[in-house]
């Protein structure tokens, strides 16, 4: 860090710092922004402790982030970063500027500090009436290493893209909401048409092979069989038979024929009207 001392923003306000800073957030705005936070995480990040000081461009929040750490105090040490108001406030959220304490003098601090007067890198000293707090990562890094973890950050970082390892078999298919809702469908469907088929007059039995009607084509069953036979074996009306063999026997006297219903019929009395004379 020391090492860019002396840096000086280029025309337009670029600065390396910035273009690493956007290229980090995949965002070109802060090529050209200012610089003071994004040379600290710049310089984190070579020293590899980003995790304890944090990668921010925008003062506020990177002071909001430490007091979530619990690494926010008023009190100034050697590696702390300073956070300024120059109006005087004491709020975090009118935080205009950030530098890093290089050594405490009594009332003083020395720092380092990027983008002041405008334009440069350099070390300054400092009254303490602007300051609004110190942030400290040596606490962050305490905390971290007694919980085991880091807790969540608000770095505006875009995440890196996820690589496909290989297509999917399309049998994941089935598991998506897709399908799901058309399984459910289709199922409805079904359910629907089973219960209409079962309403009166519209239900159809199977036809099983012991109640199928028989068809045309079918060969005639045993009922049908011996009535045949019967017909074949019918011998042939007596007066032919005995015209063929035998003469005609003598003629008899003829007889009168009686109606049938005459001959059963039991006679009845006539019935006397009664207006007719006894």
């Amino acid at each position: 860090m020391r090492q860019e001392l002396g840096y000086k923003e280029k025309s337009g306000q670029f600065t390396k710092f910035g273009q690493w800073y956007a290229d980090r957030v995949q965002d070109t705005q802060y090529r050209n922004g200012p610089w003071c936070d994004m040379f600290i995480a710049w310089a984190a990040d070579k020293a590899d402790l980003s995790q304890y000081v944090g990668e921010f461009a925008w003062t506020p929040s990177h002071a909001a982030w430490f007091m979530k750490q619990g690494a926010w105090t008023q009190k100034p040490e050697p590696g702390a970063l300073v956070f300024f108001d120059w109006k005087g406030g004491k709020s975090y959220k009118g935080i205009d500027h950030v530098g890093i304490v290089e050594k405490v003098s009594g009332k003083k601090i020395h720092t380092i500090e990027a983008n002041v007067d405008r334009i440069w890198l350099k070390r300054k000293t400092r009254e303490t009436d602007k300051v609004v707090g110190y942030g400290i990562p040596r606490l962050v890094k305490a905390s971290a290493d007694k919980l085991g973890e880091i807790r969540s950050t608000e770095r505006p970082f875009v995440p890196a893209p996820r690589v496909e390892t290989g297509q999917g078999s399309p049998l994941d298919f089935l598991g998506t909401p897709p399908a799901l809702l058309t399984a459910m469908v289709l199922m409805t469907v079904a359910l629907s048409l089973r219960v209409t088929g079962r309403r009166r007059g519209t239900h159809r039995r199977l036809t099983w092979p012991w109640n199928a009607p028989t068809t045309p084509d079918a060969p005639p069953g045993p009922a049908l069989e011996r009535v045949t036979i019967r017909a074949k074996a019918a011998p042939p009306e007596p007066a032919q038979a005995e015209s063929r063999l035998t003469p005609a026997p003598a003629a008899r006297p003829a007889r009168a024929r009686v109606p049938a219903a005459a001959a059963t019929r039991p006679p009845t009395s006539t019935r006397r009207k009664p207006y007719e004379p006894g």
